[in-house]
C-alpha cells in the first residue's frame, strides 16, 4: 500500500514559480518511479514528468521542458516538481503518481493539488 499527499499549489501570476510537493509512504517507494500529471477542467489527466528510482533519468512532457524540473529525495520519500515560468495554461490539479519499478502503470495516485496561474 502506498499513500501519496502533494502540497504546495496556490495561485501565482503568469511568469512566476511554485514548488510541488508529494509525501509517499510505503515500502516501494526507494525502488518505483514516480511521476506528476495534471488535469485542466474539461481535458483529460496528462503526463507531466517521471523519474527514475534512483534519480538519475527523468522525462518530461514538451509542454514542460526547459521549465520544470522533477526531482526526488529517497531518505525523505520526497517527490518534487519545481515549475518555473509559469503560463495561464498550466492552471490545473497536479497529481503525484507511483509506478512500481519494472511495471508500465501507475498505480497510486495522490488526491491532487490545485495550481492557478493568473494572467
Amino acid at each position: 500500500q502506498v499513500q501519496l499527499v502533494e502540497s504546495g499549489g496556490g495561485l501565482v501570476q503568469a511568469g512566476g514559480s511554485l514548488r510541488l510537493s508529494c509525501a509517499a509512504s510505503g515500502r516501494t517507494f526507494s525502488s518505483s518511479v514516480m511521476g506528476w500529471f495534471c488535469q485542466a477542467p474539461g481535458k483529460e489527466r496528462e503526463f507531466v514528468a517521471a523519474i527514475n528510482w534512483s534519480g538519475s533519468v527523468t522525462y518530461y512532457a514538451d509542454f514542460v521542458k526547459g521549465r520544470f524540473t522533477i526531482s526526488r529525495d529517497n531518505a525523505k520519500n520526497m517527490v518534487y516538481l519545481q515549475m518555473n515560468s509559469l503560463k495561464p495554461d498550466d492552471t490545473a490539479v497536479y497529481y503525484c503518481a507511483h509506478r512500481p519499478g519494472g511495471t508500465g502503470r501507475y498505480d497510486y495516485w495522490g488526491q491532487g493539488t490545485q495550481v492557478t496561474v493568473s494572467s
